[in-house]
């Protein structure tokens, strides 16, 4: 990998980097470190914020604050965090495997999708839907901010794969086939195995996926799924948001054996900033529990939630935080996953996500507003700013454009677009 010294760091900023802290967090990024960050494509593979689409009164041109919202991206802080945009996700809650199960989670898919793309067409004259690599160029270039679509566990489609063609048309270009449980195309990291793998329905989402120029997205999955995943597709993979086991000791992280098979590939880790995956959880307490439990219930109506209500629930966690103290990762805990992850794959091989609006944000790095410091610390690493846009955005969207080269020209859809 190509490295180079603190001198040469400096020349290629444009100044001395004053970076002092910035590798730590402690400290806001230095004006050459941002002004190198601005001029990059910043990309995270993984928002969860579409969930707020459909709350009452909420809106994405509002600036929100994660303390008292819990919202962690919003169009004021993309500006602000120098974030050129990322990819959306349609994120589907495990429920029952069933022919009434998988028709529910297949309009709830679509509902989602509708909302991203109303999102985007309302408000065009900063946001700009991507379908293609080269559409995130073009939105940058027209001071734009770029929304792609992803999927987030395969549940809307796993009762007819035919579904992917129908996602597809709605603009998605990254799909995952399963979340925390085990689902009829595969086995969950967080599961107990039952198909030790990807089931014969989940290898024919791989090429479904491949023939629609679809990335193929394993977080969440187990190390079976990725290893088979890797083998059977024709196309690079991604890891959406996940972290290095070898770092941290979590079903969710990627060993370092499995992340070279990634990057073998051509596929790229993207690196996550989840302290549940980061830390070691407290040890059991019944009432603890018992208080998550019921805490955790009502973030599973946050989607219909307005903005009072929201912040209602934030402050109950809040108050259930100051009564269960627990560790939380920090931002040189992160830094640790991603130099542990360019040193041992390369640069080419690695980028990032937040996990924001989904569980993401860790002391130092609570929202896309902190993202000039990780560009800082790059640099102070000793990483050119060439390498950082690999990180930032160059790698994700690389591996679109593998996808979609190798993708059957008749199969995918024909999908009209007004930005």
């Amino acid at each position: 990998m190509r490295r180079r010294s603190r001198r040469t760091a400096a020349s290629l900023a444009g100044a001395a980097l004053m970076l002092g802290g910035a590798a730590t967090g402690s400290a806001k990024a230095s004006d050459p470190a941002r002004a190198v960050h601005e001029a990059l494509i910043v990309l995270d593979t993984h928002f969860d914020t579409p969930a707020n689409l459909g709350r009452p009164g909420w809106s994405i041109m509002d600036r929100h604050a994660t303390v008292t919202d819990g919202d962690q991206v919003d169009y004021p802080r993309m500006v602000d965090g120098g974030v050129d945009g990322g990819f959306f996700a349609i994120y589907t809650p495990s429920g029952p495997r069933t022919p009434e199960g998988d028709r529910a989670a297949r309009d709830f898919g679509i509902q989602r999708a509708v909302q991203i793309r109303e999102m985007a067409a309302k408000h065009s004259d900063v946001f700009s839907l991507a379908l293609t690599a080269d559409d995130a160029a073009k939105a940058v270039a027209a001071r734009k901010r770029f929304v792609f679509l992803s999927m987030e566990n395969g549940y809307p489609f796993e009762g007819d794969l035919t579904l992917m063609h129908t996602f597809r048309a709605l603009g998605v270009t990254m799909m995952s086939p399963v979340h925390f449980k085990n689902n009829d195309l595969a086995d969950s990291a967080t599961d107990t195995p039952e198909w030790h793998g990807l089931s014969p329905k989940g290898k024919q989402f791989i090429a479904e996926a491949n023939r629609l120029g679809v990335v193929i997205d394993v977080s969440h999955a187990s190390d079976e799924v990725l290893r088979q995943a890797v083998a059977l597709s024709k196309a690079p993979i991604i890891l959406s948001h996940s972290g290095m086991r070898a770092i941290h000791d979590h079903p969710r992280n990627v060993s370092d054996a499995d992340a070279k098979l990634v990057a073998a590939k051509g596929g790229v880790i993207q690196i996550n900033a989840y302290s549940a995956y980061m830390v070691a959880a407290p040890a059991p307490d019944p009432a603890r529990d018992a208080a998550m439990k019921a805490l955790m219930a009502g973030f599973m109506r946050m989607d219909s939630m307005s903005v009072a209500d929201k912040r209602a629930l934030m402050a109950q966690r809040k108050a259930f935080e100051a009564r269960y103290p627990a560790p939380r990762a920090t931002f040189e805990m992160f830094m640790a996953h991603l130099l542990h992850a360019i040193r041992l794959v390369g640069i080419d091989h690695v980028g990032i996500s937040g996990d924001f609006d989904g569980g993401g944000g860790i002391d130092g790095l609570d929202d896309i507003t902190d993202y000039p410091k990780v560009t800082a610390a790059l640099l102070e690493a000793g990483y050119t700013p060439a390498d950082v846009g690999k990180v930032w955005g160059g790698n994700a969207l690389r591996v679109l454009r593998q996808a979609q080269a190798l993708a059957d020209p008749v199969a995918v859809p024909k999908i009209p677009v007004t930005n």
